[in-house]
């Protein structure tokens, strides 16, 4: 009897976020920006009361986030076009075409090659992504092909391939993630921010991103450096890398980790103790893992249209920016036109300079110290980057449960104003929503930095 009336307010919540969680999939579409923000904020404040009513009920919040998940199995992303890109791509490489080669829209005259539902694909990726070279690295492309070979002429089958590798990452992410906190003897109910964050649960199992495999080969990196296994730490950060790219970001934080120390707690010696021959050993077996990867698709033409599309990214496209949209704005005041071809090759460079300052003049000496400058590092990049689509900050949030710094959770919460450009007559940036969205994210970062007196 008291465990039903103990159970019994949560179990509604649940119940409530399972039908909810469906309309979400299943019977939603993107220019329906009111139903879309309604559901999301009724699913965020569900997620937060049953991690606050059931924060010591490790096992019971898991079985809910699994749940949730697989709600998802069999709905087509209805949220982002890429999941298109990503099984084009699967069906070429199993095929043994080099997918860096050929544009969708061109392979047809390039190549005597058969895609199995190649125009619905090229439909529904859309013009612009199918008349652009892929830009997912090597291990990326490999779970595409893991799709493909397992369902090569079905979509929908594809869908399911990649969504099960996306939980089964997200699971990994649990895991790991838990035994982290332990070690930094940090509350375990912060893991569920992440786990069973309906912006996770949306934006990775429901629309295919694969921000949270890259994640967990992080996470599980992290746990075998900080437990001075480096050399496997290193070979999964280089995995991680040929997933997405970002974790490059992250390679001169680790600096002074590397260097001798006696001071400090347990967990900080084990850690402090490996030799700067150590860190020069570590990252040399990162890029020769990233190389490794991309070996099998080398050429001139390959590193021609990689580095190209790459380029795209922060010299052409433009959504959800922050600092880029001010800049752009005096631009048009000044010279009249838009200055993304020059200020996208300076804002890149001002991110290097930011990340080697907190490398070098900034404490990462402890695993929080380090995990702390990684959220700076990855804030402060997407802060001055050009185009930051919702599911990059899967990232941020994953390393703010490891701080004391909580705003990219309000950041998962509020990234979804940008959902609001997608209208029934097109494409329409709302500009005033992203403003919104970022004097949230950047007062609630102020507060907890002025709250937290200095970075630690």
């Amino acid at each position: 009897m008291n465990f039903i009336k103990f159970y019994k307010i949560p179990l509604l919540f649940a119940i409530l976020s399972v039908a909810f969680y469906i309309s979400f999939g299943y019977d939603l579409v993107r220019s329906d920006f009111i139903k879309l923000i309604s559901l999301y904020s009724t699913l965020f404040f569900s997620a937060y009361f049953l991690i606050e009513k059931f924060k010591t009920s490790f096992r019971f919040l898991a079985v809910l986030g699994i749940v949730f998940r697989l709600i998802f199995l069999v709905a087509i992303p209805n949220l982002s076009q890429d999941f298109y890109r990503f099984v084009w791509d699967g069906r070429l490489m199993s095929q043994g075409v080099n997918p860096y080669l050929f544009t969708p829209d061109n392979l047809s005259t390039a190549l005597e090659v058969t895609i199995e539902q190649s125009q619905q694909l090229i439909d529904g990726m859309g013009a612009l992504n199918a008349s652009h070279f892929s830009n997912y690295p090597p291990v990326n492309q490999f779970f595409f092909a893991i799709a493909a070979l397992f369902a090569g002429k079905s979509i929908l089958g594809s869908a399911i391939v990649l969504r099960v590798i996306i939980i089964l990452a997200d699971i990994g992410i649990l895991y790991f993630g838990k035994k982290l906190l332990e070690k930094l003897n940090l509350p375990i109910k912060n893991i569920f921010w992440y786990f069973l964050n309906p912006f996770i649960i949306i934006e990775l199992t429901g629309n295919l991103h694969f921000e949270g495999v890259m994640l967990f080969f992080f996470v599980w990196a992290l746990h075998l450096l900080f437990n001075r296994k480096w050399l496997c730490a290193a070979v999964l950060i280089g995995v991680s890398i040929s997933v997405k790219l970002i974790p490059l970001l992250f390679l001169p934080l680790f600096l002074k980790n590397f260097k001798h120390k006696d001071d400090g707690l347990e967990l900080q010696q084990r850690f402090d103790r490996l030799s700067v021959t150590s860190l020069i050993k570590f990252c040399l077996v990162v890029l020769i893992t990233v190389s490794v990867t991309f070996l099998s698709f080398f050429s001139s033409e390959f590193v021609q249209n990689f580095s190209s599309t790459i380029a795209l990214w922060f010299q052409n496209f433009e959504f959800n920016a922050s600092v880029y949209y001010v800049i752009r704005w005096i631009g048009f005041k000044i010279v009249g036109w838009n200055i993304i071809g020059t200020v996208g090759k300076i804002l890149p460079v001002l991110v290097l300079l930011f990340v080697l300052a907190i490398s070098f003049f900034r404490k990462n000496k402890t695993p929080q110290h380090l995990l702390t400058g990684m959220l700076f590092a990855i804030s402060f990049y997407f802060l001055l980057s050009t185009t930051v689509h919702p599911w990059y900050i899967a990232t941020p949030l994953l390393l703010s449960v490891f701080t004391k710094y909580k705003f990219p959770v309000v950041w998962s919460f509020v990234v979804v104003l940008s959902y609001s450009a997608y209208g029934k007559d097109g494409f329409d940036e709302k500009l005033c929503l992203v403003g919104l969205e970022y004097l949230v994210v950047i007062g609630v970062a102020s507060w907890e930095l002025m709250k937290n007196h200095r970075p630690t």
